[in-house]
């Protein structure tokens, strides 16, 4: 007997269908008339705008029904990811936004287009942390958990500015762990990655290409602290804007340096 599943609100409805039926970036007209034809959902206002023309027949099809079973095929089929080669931002966004509203009733769309049970979201804050699209992008570079570590809140939050800049100090702070210095900054990259006296030893230094390895990350090192932490430390964050791809590339490189510190011998 298939599982009758809990209507979803007005609320819910009205930000689903925004979300899917977008007038820029939505389903077309003739792809929200085909799926209400194969989910047999009337639509009932064709010539409305298009997420108020599917608001319509979910809410009518909804009343009807007492459930919300057909709408969720409807959003499955929409959200299938075979329909999305080449549009994985697009397919994200989507899925990632319609997620938090289906939240409140307890099951979400995965990355394969099924319907799963997740536990239900009281609050907006659990639906925002349970649909991250940063944090999905984040996790699918296998990105280090060090950066969740520091960063988790402002991940959630898709906090650009301040991800990055917790991030950077999260390299100081590991080094600082590794070393017992109490140094900050490029003095504490100088002392730590030092060839005469080494701290960290990525290699043996045996050869200038071993040294050049070592005194590589060391640069890396420093010039994360140059671009990012001391401008986000000194400059207000209207004035140093960090987009998500700047972040993301950013994160990717303290990803890296995290990763090779892992190494150290």
């Amino acid at each position: 007997m298939t599982l009758r599943r809990p209507p979803l609100s007005t609320e819910q409805l009205e930000a689903i269908c925004q979300t899917i039926a977008d007038t820029n970036v939505g389903l077309t007209g003739s792809e929200i008339g085909k799926l209400l034809a194969d989910w047999h959902i009337p639509d009932v206002n064709p010539d409305m705008t298009k997420w108020k023309r599917l608001f319509n027949a979910f809410v009518s099809w909804q009343n009807r029904n007492q459930c919300s079973n057909n709408i969720l095929d409807f959003l499955k089929s929409a959200l299938h990811p075979i329909k999305y080669i080449g549009k994985e931002d697009v397919f994200e966004h989507r899925r990632h936004e319609v997620n938090k509203r289906l939240s409140f009733i307890g099951v979400e769309i995965s990355e394969k287009g099924t319907l799963r049970e997740v536990n239900k979201s009281h609050t907006i804050t659990e639906a925002e942390e349970r649909a991250s699209r940063f944090k999905y992008k984040l996790t699918a570079r296998n990105t280090h958990a060090e950066i969740f570590n520091y960063c988790e809140n402002e991940i959630l939050d898709e906090n650009y500015f301040h991800t990055v800049f917790e991030s950077v100090k999260s390299i100081a702070d590991r080094l600082r762990s590794l070393t017992g210095l109490y140094a900050d900054g490029n003095e504490l990259a100088d002392v730590a990655f030092s060839t005469r006296n080494p701290l960290v030893r990525i290699n043996l230094l045996n050869n200038d290409t071993e040294r050049s390895e070592h005194l590589g990350l060391m640069n890396i090192i420093k010039g994360l602290f140059g671009y990012i932490r001391n401008p986000t430390a000194h400059t207000p964050r209207l004035r140093f804007v960090i987009s998500e791809d700047d972040a993301l590339d950013i994160l990717t490189t303290v990803s890296m340096v995290h990763k090779r510190l892992d190494r150290v011998i």
